[in-house]
């Protein structure tokens, strides 16, 4: 496992809050020699963090490991056209930084978090120097395009095909976040390959205190990105009524993104109670706020891609022991029924939604304790950080 080099491509790494960060730095602890291809940090905002420029080249470090980092369009976040180029950018540039330093490593490893563009790069290295290319796919294409509202046509939909079955037939390993991607990519491959499950871990480090005190003394919370697909106007429209039936009842909604004035907007013109936006904070207070609430909640938009998707903020909920409210379809239903650590609610149907927080309410709590206790039994089952490194380890040096 020494002096074995790995490039690891992705568009988002340290100073910005992904698992990644944690896997190259157990890599390096390993003995291993790391080097990262990535952005310049932007993420969520879509513009340069403080302490950082924006240039076609930069070289920086984390934990001793070089990370070479490329530029971003600033305002990403709020425009397609933008973050189309900002995907055509990346890899433009990543991939003359590649062919520059691809030939001195062993291994590839592409941390797809977005757009499967991103894997290009790494495929580049793996034609023009025959190095080893593993895809760790945390987010699936093309039905991923679609949910954030791009139509479908003949000519998109066959230069979607022709970029997924051109990147998954070049790797040697497929790894994939959620179980239910598999059977979508196996379409893809011109050639039977095994594809690997290794779900993700959490990146919030729970401190076992509570610090923090959230507004009501009853507390559902949402945290993450606040975005169109997190469909929080369903989850808003439907805790109207909860002030009225249950005064101390708040929605606590920690994080930013694209719809957040939109949501605020809506709370005004619908006279909604107790509803409180923090924005974004700090990931060193996250723990605290899952320490402060009662319920924590996970929403989604109903669209099919969601039903076989597990995000990442399941995994962290499930390390604060509080029941899980998922306002969504599929699996993390599944998994919540399975291990009777929540309730779940049609995305779509506030009626259904009303209803969950009204079961929350009325539950007595040691019922509500119970289920938050029987969380751990999944974490440690399928989420556990070090176990899953050492998964995506094995399968990355082929033992």
């Amino acid at each position: 496992m020494k002096n074995k080099r790995i490039l690891i491509i992705g568009e988002a790494f340290f100073p910005e809050d992904f698992i990644i960060n944690d896997l190259a730095k157990a890599w390096k602890e390993k003995g291993m020699e790391v080097e990262v291809l990535t952005r310049t940090p932007s993420y969520p905002f879509g513009k340069t963090f403080q302490g950082y420029k924006n240039r076609i080249y930069q070289k920086t470090f984390f934990k001793d490991i070089p990370i070479h980092r490329v530029p971003i369009i600033p305002g990403y976040q709020n425009s397609k056209i933008i973050k189309i180029l900002n995907y055509c950018t990346f890899v433009f540039f990543a991939s003359i930084v590649g062919v520059l330093i691809g030939r001195r490593f062993d291994k590839v490893f592409v941390y797809q978090t977005g757009p499967l563009t991103v894997a290009l790069p790494g495929t580049l290295i793996k034609i023009l120097f025959g190095k080893e290319l593993t895809i760790w796919t945390q987010d699936l294409w093309p039905e991923t395009v679609y949910a954030y509202g791009f139509k479908k046509n003949p000519i998109l939909d066959r230069f979607l095909f022709v970029l997924v079955s051109f990147v998954y037939n070049r790797s040697q390993n497929i790894v994939v976040s959620c179980q239910g991607f598999s059977g979508r990519i196996s379409s893809y491959l011109t050639s039977q390959k095994e594809i690997f499950w290794i779900p993700n871990w959490s990146i919030i480090n729970d401190t076992g205190q509570k610090k923090k005190t959230l507004p009501g003394k009853f507390n559902f919370t949402f945290a993450g990105n606040v975005g169109k697909v997190q469909n929080l106007e369903n989850v808003i429209l439907a805790f109207k009524n909860m002030p009225e039936k249950f005064p101390d009842a708040w929605l606590n909604i920690v994080g930013d993104g694209s719809v957040l004035k939109d949501l605020k907007a809506l709370v005004l013109s619908e006279g909604i109670q107790n509803v409180h936006f923090t924005g974004r904070r700090p990931l060193s207070e996250m723990s605290d706020f899952f320490r402060a609430s009662d319920v924590l909640l996970i929403s989604l938009i109903d669209t099919p891609i969601y039903e076989i998707m597990i995000p990442s903020k399941f995994q962290t909920y499930l390390n604060y022991e509080r029941p899980i409210f998922a306002v969504m379809k599929g699996e993390v239903p599944n998994m919540i029924s399975k291990y009777k650590i929540g309730i779940s609610s049609h995305p779509s149907d506030i009626g259904e939604i009303e209803k969950g927080f009204l079961d929350f309410l009325k539950m007595e709590n040691n019922e509500r304790l119970q289920m938050g206790s029987l969380s751990k039994n999944l974490l440690n089952h399928s989420f556990n950080k070090e176990k899953n490194i050492e998964s995506i380890t094995r399968v990355l040096l082929g033992n």
